[in-house]
C-alpha cells in the first residue's frame, strides 16, 4: 500500500469547504445533505497528533472500515452512500482521495462514544487493579492482565472538543445526555456489532479486545453507524497467536507508537504527552505501517 500511494499527512481541496479536521480524517461537505471523509496518513496518540505520518495507513483504515460496514450491515444501518468519492472532486484532486475516503451521509452525530470492552487491557486493567471495577462496571475477582472478561462491557465516554481527552461516563449520564430510548439502543447496538465483529475476526486469528463506535441521526431519526468500524484506530486488536492471558499481548494498533513514547526521554525526561509529540522514528513508522497492512490482509483473507 505504502508504495503505491505517497503518505498524506493533510489534505488540500480546493473544490468542497472543509468542515473539520479530526485526529486522522478530513472531513468536506458536499452540497447539504453529504460529507466526504478523507483519512490521512496522521497517527494520534494520547490525544496528540504526530508530525510523521503513517505511509498508507488512511487507505488501509478505509479498507478495513467498508469491510465491517459491508459485515455488519444486518446489524445497524450505515453512513455509506455508495457513490464514487472521486466523483465529488476536481480532477487534480483525485489522487487525495482514491483509496482513502468514503462520500457518506450527513448526520446529526450524537454526542457519545460507544466502547465496548472484551477483555482487560490498558486503563481498564489499572483501575481493575485498584477497585476491581472498568469504568465503574463492577467484575469478577480473579482476573488478570489481557483476561477475556465474562461477557462484553459497555462504558461509553463523551465526546472532547479537538485536543481534549474523552471522559469516561456512566450509561446514567447517556440517557440523561440523549434520552432513554437512544441510549438503550446505542448500548445493545454496539454490543452486538462488537460481538459479531470480534467473533469473524477471532477466526481470522485476531482477538479485537475493545472498541469505540460513533452514531449519528438521519433526517427520519433513525440512529445511524458512522465514522470508522473497528480499525486498529478505534479497536484494541491482537494477534491471536501472540495471546497470554496475564502480560500484554503484542498489538496490531498503535499501540506499538504508544510503548515507544511511553519509553522515550525528551531533555531527560518522560514525555508529558503535551503537543509537540517527539518526532517517530523512520523504523517505527514503517512497523506500524506493516501491523496495519498485515491486520488488514489476515481479515480480508478468505476463510
Amino acid at each position: 500500500m505504502s508504495d503505491t500511494l505517497p503518505a498524506l499527512h493533510t489534505s488540500d481541496l480546493h473544490s468542497l469547504p472543509l468542515l473539520a479536521r479530526g485526529k486522522v480524517r478530513d472531513n468536506y461537505a458536499v452540497g447539504d445533505d453529504r460529507i466526504l471523509m478523507v483519512a490521512s496518513d496522521r497517527l494520534s496518540a494520547f490525544d496528540v497528533i504526530l508530525d510523521q505520518p503513517i505511509p498508507g495507513k488512511g487507505a488501509l483504515l478505509t479498507q478495513m472500515a467498508l469491510f465491517w460496514f459491508d459485515k455488519l450491515g444486518a446489524i445497524c444501518p450505515n453512513h455509506l452512500t455508495g457513490e464514487a468519492p472521486e466523483s465529488v472532486v476536481a480532477p487534480d484532486e483525485r489522487a487525495q482521495v482514491q483509496g482513502r475516503a468514503m462520500l457518506v451521509k450527513r448526520l446529526r452525530p450524537l454526542p457519545v462514544e460507544a466502547v465496548v470492552r472484551g477483555y482487560l487491557a490498558g486503563s481498564g486493567w489499572k483501575e481493575y487493579q485498584h477497585d476491581q471495577t472498568v469504568c465503574g462496571v463492577p467484575l469478577p475477582a480473579g482476573l488478570r492482565n489481557a483476561s477475556k472478561l465474562p461477557q462484553p462491557i459497555y462504558t461509553p465516554a463523551a465526546k472532547a472538543e479537538a485536543g481534549e481527552h474523552d471522559e469516561n461516563i456512566t450509561y446514567e449520564r447517556t440517557v440523561e445526555m440523549i434520552g432513554p430510548e437512544l441510549a438503550a439502543q446505542m448500548r445493545d447496538t454496539s454490543i452486538a456489532l462488537y460481538t459479531a465483529g470480534a467473533k469473524i475476526a477471532l477466526a481470522k486469528g485476531i482477538i479485537i479486545a475493545d472498541t469505540k463506535f460513533e452514531f449519528g441521526l438521519d433526517p427520519q431519526g433513525r440512529m445511524v453507524l458512522m465514522d470508522e468500524v473497528m480499525t486498529p484506530d478505534s479497536s484494541r486488536f491482537w494477534p491471536l497467536e501472540g495471546y497470554a492471558e496475564g502480560s500484554n499481548p503484542p498489538s496490531y494498533d498503535k499501540q506499538f507508537v504508544r510503548d515507544w513514547l511511553e519509553a522515550v526521554r525528551v531533555d531527560g525526561q518522560p514525555w508529558n504527552k503535551q503537543a509537540p509529540a517527539p518526532a517517530l522514528p523512520a523504523d517505527v513508522a514503517n512497523a506500524t505501517a506493516a501491523r496495519y497492512q498485515e491486520a488488514l490482509q489476515r481479515l480480508t483473507q478468505a476463510a
